[in-house]
Parts: C-alpha cells; structure tokens; sequence
C-alpha cells in the first residue's frame, strides 16, 4: 500500500516541477506517524511522515488531498524560505495553482482512538479520584509521590483501575 502513496508523491512533485520549470529535492517518506494527524512535513529535514492508519481507511481522499497537501508544504518551502506562515497565501497557491485542489488546513477523517487503562488514586478530600496513566503509575511504584492540590496529602492508589 504505501507504494501508492510514495507514487503519488513523486507525481506531486512533478506537477510542481512543470508548474514552476525548476526540479525539486525530493523528501524522505515515513510511514511512523500514529494519533490524530495524518501527515506532517518536516521542513529543515525534507521529510514527509504520514499515518498508515488514516491513509488505510481515507485512501482515496488522502491520496488526492492530504498528499499534495504535504508535499505542497516542502514544495512552498523550498521556493519561499522560511519566513511563510505554515498555511499561508504561498501554500495555497500551491494547493490551487499546482494541485487544483482547495487549501483545506485539516482533515475531517474519523480516528479511532485507542483505549487506555487509568489507575485510581485518592486523598482524603471528598470524592477525590485521580486517574494516573500507565506511565505516571509506574512512576509512583518507581518512587516518585504527587499531591493533592486541595489538602496538599500524597495521593494513594486505591486499588483500582479504569478503562477509558
């Protein structure tokens, strides 16, 4: 799958060549990109990572869209410096001018999220539940102590866990 994806970079990038008849460095493509983004360009080190997941499930609207839309970020950096804002007039004319395509800054594709355990800790304020993450938990067994802001007591856990 991700072969069809780094096809449609390259076919990006020329477009962008014919447009502005000059050639383009092209970037390193990363597939290691997880949570609510579906694809980043790295401008200093000319990469673009995008996210399995979202491209899997919004294949044919992330190929056209969020691909150039990235590609269109490095593109406008390589010509402009710097000094452009992120989704700026220069971007966008990339978006309408190369891509035919509306500058849209977001997508609206569903992410799933994933669920996550929290473990419970308490002070001896009224109806005072701290849910803690994985990682803060096993800092706590590791040693580490928090407080609770109201009565300043460290916080316990209670024993129990929840899955959100």
């Amino acid at each position: 799958m991700p072969e069809l994806l780094e096809s449609r970079v390259e076919t990006c990038y020329q477009q962008a060549e014919a447009f502005f008849k000059r050639p383009f460095a092209r970037p390193q493509v990363s597939f290691k990109l997880r949570g609510q983004k579906a694809g980043v360009a790295h401008l200093h080190e000319n990469l673009l990572r995008f996210n399995l997941q979202l491209y899997r499930d919004n294949q044919e609207d992330f190929l056209r869209q969020t691909v150039a839309h990235e590609v269109a970020h490095l593109v406008a950096h390589q010509l402009f410096g710097d000094s452009i804002q992120p989704h700026g007039e220069e971007w966008q004319l990339i978006m309408r001018g190369v891509y035919e395509l509306p500058p849209n800054r977001c997508h609206n594709y569903e992410v799933k999220r994933r669920t996550a355990t929290r473990y419970i800790y308490q002070c001896p304020c009224p109806q005072s539940d701290f849910p803690f993450s994985a990682q803060r938990h096993k800092l706590v067994r590791q040693g580490r102590r928090y407080l609770c802001r109201r009565c300043r007591q460290i916080l316990v856990y209670s024993g129990q866990t929840r899955v959100e």
